[in-house]
């Protein structure tokens, strides 16, 4: 099948790769002209322009988007107008799922075909393959399938838990989840549950750091070593820990990070879904609001906490600890 890929940083530059190597065409597009060069050594047949992209794809054209959640609507307005009827938009981006329902609604007005790909994998998807969660019409959707087939883990990634459902892609590695906006939905929840595991494995491996043993501390050195016992038989195994020992190793002590650590957005939705919905959600939400505490955004609260005990009791600010 011929596609464009528009988008070509870490994961649109990878998952072109990975189409090319299963045989797909590829035309690419990215404002970073050299990224589409650098991809046309590859295979791929790099555009200028949008109008060239969209010269260059038979009918029905598919385009995929791998650009961040606040381009999403500008890219759109600008391709429209140079669509067909028939034509397919894949976003394949953390969007949120409101806007992809809102998007889909807009396009269908032009006859022109959405989905919404929840795509995980990062920069390891390439040799790895991508995790995709789908939303769309069902017939867009089995069209589409060579591509998504092509882009994800395959059957022999991870064994199955039981028999497969008849007629499911899910042991392959992507799955159609439901109507417009169903693939972002469960993306979000997705990343909100990555959010609580990646704070619950920091939260543990900080007290480790700080652990006060009867004759001395647990040195740096020794996490690692404790991120690559737990990968063995624990029952606390999974491919984040792996890649915690992974940094460790490389960095006992972190020395190379600040720990400002950002929010692409799809934490706040999960939370706020689960508000709407009246659905708890108080690891993923202190998760969330541990990454707000990271960047600083604590800092006049706990200041404030240290001049109430100062104001009440005449408490005196401790020494700052050494990290």
């Amino acid at each position: 099948m011929k596609l464009a890929m528009l988008g070509l940083g870490r994961m649109g530059a990878n998952m072109t790769r990975r189409l090319l190597r299963a045989g797909h065409d590829c035309a690419v597009y990215d404002p970073r002209p050299e990224a589409a060069t650098e991809l046309a050594a590859e295979g791929a047949l790099p555009v200028a322009s949008l109008a060239s992209l969209a010269e260059s794809l038979p009918q029905p054209r598919v385009v995929w988007l791998m650009v961040p959640a606040g381009a999403v609507e500008s890219v759109l307005d600008e391709l429209r107008p140079l669509l067909s009827p028939g034509d397919i938009v894949i976003d394949g981006g953390n969007s949120r799922y409101l806007d992809s329902i809102r998007r889909g609604e807009s396009l269908a007005a032009a006859e022109i075909e959405f989905v919404d790909v929840g795509t995980s994998g990062g920069i390891w998807g390439l040799e790895q393959g991508f995790c995709l969660m789908i939303g769309g019409k069902p017939q867009t959707v089995r069209f589409l399938d060579p591509i998504f087939r092509a882009l994800a883990p395959g059957r022999d990634a991870t064994p199955p838990t039981s028999a497969s459902t008849a007629g499911s892609t899910v042991d392959e590695g992507y799955l159609h989840c439901g109507p417009i906006g169903a693939g972002h939905y469960v993306k979000m929840v997705h990343n909100g549950i990555e959010y609580g595991l990646m704070a619950a494995y920091a939260e543990g491996m900080n007290l480790l750091h700080h652990a006060r043993g009867p004759s001395q501390a647990i040195v740096d050195s020794e996490i690692g070593e404790i991120a690559e016992l737990w990968r063995r038989g624990s029952v606390v195994r999974s491919w984040l820990l792996d890649l915690a020992a992974r940094a460790l190793q490389s960095d006992p002590s972190l020395a190379g990070f600040e720990g400002h650590v950002a929010d692409s957005g799809e934490g706040r939705w999960t939370i706020h879904a689960g508000v709407e919905a009246g659905v708890p959600l108080p690891v993923l939400s202190a998760a969330l609001f541990a990454r707000f505490s990271s960047r600083g955004e604590s800092a006049f609260a706990d200041k404030l906490l240290s001049a109430l005990r100062n104001e009440f009791g005449g408490h005196v600010e401790p020494p700052k600890r050494a990290s």
